[in-house]
């Protein structure tokens, strides 16, 4: 479908807007941990966080952007108003669930809005269901699965490693060590997140008319890592308070293995293509160190708060992306 080129160049700057605002709200995963352990300041902390975030845009490739962009909707049946109704929806639920303090997750907030959306404009048809929604449902619970079970076992691991080791001593270490794994969790977080508006942004110039073919463009692919990395660099410190304190204590050398435990769970889930939420990831990789010694040291009830942001992430920001679009239809 054709389309106005002042329409799209604005559904682009708001596609990086979302962009900024999913750094800004995932700031707390890249750096909860480096600084409930005090190893950074919370200024020191972000820097490094969205240095390492646009790291990745030199080799993450764009495996994540294509399932998003164009393997969940229909791209014959949208055209650029519904990919702006869907950024709408999630822009909303990510400013909801910041005010809120609670870590949900942005990449699903823009799938749920950009199929809320399309489901407005073209009925359920606009939808493709079949594996890759299938895959990207599963890892809404598989992600956080795999980051605490990693980092359960990595604990165990260290524990041996450094069985001769005084307490102080490990945490020497391990707040040096700590620097290492921020900088791996921040890489795959801008890694796989990024990657998600580069597919949205893909998806306005194909259906456009913009673009022959869904290819991601160079300066799509710099452009989604530098409003990420923006975003990090401000800070989501409602959240930051959440992820780090009230989930469960963290000394350096636990928040060496939920941070080194989460980057391979979202890596693995970049190399195979798949949106994974890393919001999900950190907070199962959290609950993991935290219930090494005890199942009482994870506050579950904070648990709890945040299992019901992420399960009502989709049709929230669905709902709203349906709104936008009928919305947008009324004032066209």
């Amino acid at each position: 479908m054709e389309s106005v080129p002042y329409l799209v160049i604005a559904v682009v700057i708001v596609a990086l807007i979302f962009d900024y605002i999913n750094g800004f709200h995932d700031a707390a995963n890249s750096i909860a941990t480096v600084v409930a352990t005090r190893v950074l300041t919370p200024g020191q902390a972000v820097a490094w966080a969205a240095f390492w975030n646009f790291v990745a845009a030199f080799s993450a490739g764009t495996g994540v952007a294509t399932t998003v962009g164009r393997g969940l909707v229909d791209l014959d049946k949208v055209d650029t108003y519904v990919i702006l109704a869907g950024l709408l929806g999630a822009i909303a639920w990510d400013l909801i669930t910041w005010y809120w303090g609670l870590p949900s997750s942005s990449s699903h907030a823009l799938i749920g809005g950009y199929a809320g959306a399309a489901i407005a404009r073209a009925g359920m048809d606009a939808i493709l269901w079949g594996p890759k929604w299938r895959d990207t449902l599963l890892f809404i619970f598989i992600g956080p699965l795999i980051g605490l079970v990693l980092s359960y076992f990595l604990m165990i691991l260290v524990f041996w490693l450094f069985r001769g080791f005084s307490p102080r001593r490990m945490d020497d270490w391990f707040r040096k060590l700590q620097l290492v794994s921020a900088a791996f969790f921040s890489y795959s977080h801008g890694a796989n997140d990024a990657q998600k508006t580069m597919g949205i942004i893909t998806g306005v110039l194909f259906t456009s008319k913009m673009i022959p073919e869904f290819a991601v463009p160079q300066w799509v692919i710099f452009a989604a890592y530098i409003a990420i990395a923006l975003g990090t660099l401000s800070g989501g410190w409602r959240i930051i308070h959440t992820m780090g304190g009230r989930l469960t204590r963290l000394k350096p050398r636990s928040g060496f293995c939920a941070e080194t435990a989460a980057g391979l769970s979202i890596i693995f889930a970049t190399i195979i293509g798949k949106p994974v939420s890393t919001t999900h990831t950190a907070a199962g990789a959290i609950a993991g160190v935290g219930s090494i010694q005890r199942l009482k040291a994870v506050r579950w009830g904070v648990a709890t708060n945040i299992l019901w942001a992420w399960v009502l992430t989709i049709p929230a920001s669905a709902g709203v992306g349906w709104a936008s679009m009928k919305m947008i239809d009324l004032l066209k």
